[in-house]
């Protein structure tokens, strides 16, 4: 019988959100798997930053919406319902866009109309989706957008470059993972090449993990550490933080975790299994 692709590779998850589905996907590729949570997505402490940002959204018409998540999208509207604030009456004249399948869910399960999702679940093809004039000219507009814990510097920029006013709305934001020890005896692996690739899914995770080898004293082991341990982002935005500091990555064609299990697979038959000590 031929081995499975992944037999003899150790492959770490840094997610936390959708990790058992990543994990499942590189299990059944034969990958012995190390999930070392790099962030937790919490809700806000309260709803004063979100009641601010939605009164802000209802100041003026909204031209155009983006839903980044499903939960995310779901914790505004049940906000502003809370607070009585006419979210989904005023979004109705806009046009709302859904960066994938379970955002589109939540817009329609607030009784809202969908009008375009990318075929990937992709802040990047959002953003090329609005710049390429699909959805009119940009200049003036005003554009409300659903964040989920991660800034989206490069959607929310690349928007007001276009000369539209983006009004923000955060729902959720990045913390350190409950446990850090994972994490911790992650960067050790990485600085002592014990492992063959690790994943990312959000640019926040590759920051804390540099974070935690500066904490860890063993930054510049873990740079060095990624010459032979293959960083496998879910695209630019995600590989943005390793590649500033001169970290290689690999990056699907599309931003889908299914997608990334195949890269995976796809870079480290290039490599033999790193060396076990």
């Amino acid at each position: 019988m031929t081995d499975l692709p992944l037999t003899g590779y150790t492959v770490a998850v840094t997610a936390e959100r959708r990790a058992a589905e990543l994990v499942a996907l590189l299990e059944r590729r034969g990958a012995q798997v190390v999930h070392a949570p790099a962030i937790r997505v919490v809700p806000l402490a309260d709803d004063t930053d979100l009641v601010a940002a939605t009164r802000a959204v209802l100041a003026a018409p909204v031209d155009l919406a983006v839903a980044t998540t499903g939960v995310g999208f779901r914790g505004w509207v049940d906000t502003a319902t809370a607070w009585e604030l006419p979210l989904v009456e005023h979004l109705a004249t806009a046009r709302v866009l859904a960066r994938g399948p379970k955002a589109r869910g939540a817009i329609r399960g607030a009784g809202l109309v969908d009008a375009w999702s990318p075929e990937s679940e992709s802040s990047t093809e959002v953003l090329a989706h609005l710049l390429s004039g699909a959805e009119g000219p940009l200049a003036g507009r005003r554009i409300a957008v659903q964040l989920h814990g991660d800034p989206l510097h490069d959607l929310v920029e690349g928007l007001r470059g276009a000369g539209a006013e983006v009004l923000t709305v955060p729902v959720y934001r990045w913390e350190p993972p409950a446990d850090t020890g994972p994490l911790r005896a992650l960067v050790h692996r990485i600085a002592a090449r014990d492992l063959d690739a690790v994943t990312f899914t959000s640019a926040p995770a590759a920051t804390s993990l540099l974070q935690v080898a500066d904490e860890q004293g063993v930054r510049a082991e873990v740079l060095a550490g990624f010459s032979r341990v293959v960083a496998v982002c879910v695209g630019p935005v995600t590989a943005a933080p390793l590649e500033a500091v001169g970290v290689r990555t690999a990056q699907p064609a599309r931003a889908r975790l299914a997608d990334l299990a195949r890269e995976v697979v796809a870079r480290l038959p290039e490599q033999g299994p790193a060396p076990r000590g």
